[in-house]
């Protein structure tokens, strides 16, 4: 499987969405909880990496070991939000309102 740049868990429960605001071909997608990115349509820009304020965006061979098994959810969830009709999120939202305290206890 070729994979590209992802979000990893890191995401769960901010979702902040200053990535997408930078993300040329609209390829995130979005979860009850975090963004994911498709992996048929991310362009591999890397544009979003330094976008994320809990750095939850991860470029290909870059992903540290803990967040390997988040490679499989992007694929996996940005696919199935796709299937069910759900666009890409393409403008800038406000982020959970746990994000403060989850940025916080992630150390950013």
């Amino acid at each position: 499987m070729h994979w590209q740049t992802l979000v990893t868990n890191k995401c769960l429960g901010c979702k902040f969405t200053d990535c997408v605001l930078v993300c040329p071909v609209a390829c995130f997608y979005e979860l009850e909880g975090q963004l994911v990115i498709h992996p048929e349509e991310c362009i591999d820009c890397m544009a979003c990496v330094d976008e994320c304020p809990v750095h939850a965006i991860y470029a290909e061979g870059e992903v540290p070991p803990e967040f390997r098994s988040d490679i499989e959810v992007n694929a996996t969830e940005a696919r199935r939000v796709q299937e069910s009709g759900q666009g890409a999120i393409e403008t800038k939202k406000d982020p959970l309102p746990t994000a403060a305290q989850r940025k916080a206890d992630l150390g950013y």
